[in-house]
């Protein structure tokens, strides 16, 4: 397996991860939310007494699409980066500044207190990226 492909495919088990927290264990607010706000969490929750309820829907349909986004970047990088399909490069960069990259850059525009940790997918789907122009560039045959 190529060296793009195995940093992919640990993007992908991130993501798949990411979206089983957002399912299941990720709170509707974190403390750092009513910070962000201005505000408090009893205030939040007298103003909107259904926020909670409203949020793990909303975090239920995220962790879903993280989960279906991993699982389609897992084939990617099993599975399609060895074929080196025209338009690869291309829906892997735009994979990314959508999904990790974009993730990232909110969280530092928040100041979450997790914005270092979550930069850490972002530089690896960039490193995936180099990697797999540096194969196409090397010319090199790798079995699938």
């Amino acid at each position: 397996m190529r060296a793009s492909a195995k940093v992919f495919a640990a993007c992908s088990l991130w993501m798949v991860g990411l979206g089983v927290y957002f399912l299941f264990l990720r709170p509707a607010l974190l403390p750092e939310d009513p910070r962000f706000m201005g505000s408090s969490m009893e205030i939040l929750l007298t103003a909107a007494p259904g926020l909670l309820r409203w949020l793990d829907h909303v975090f239920n349909v995220m962790g879903g699409f993280m989960v279906a986004t991993g699982a389609l970047t897992l084939l990617v990088a099993c599975r399609y980066l060895a074929n080196r399909a025209r338009g690869t490069f291309a829906a892997m960069t735009l994979a990314g500044a959508a999904s990790v990259m974009l993730m990232s850059a909110t969280n530092f525009m928040l100041q979450s207190d997790f914005r270092w940790l979550l930069l850490v997918p972002a530089m690896l789907w960039i490193s995936g990226l180099i990697c797999y122009l540096r194969e196409e560039a090397s010319g090199q045959v790798f079995p699938e």
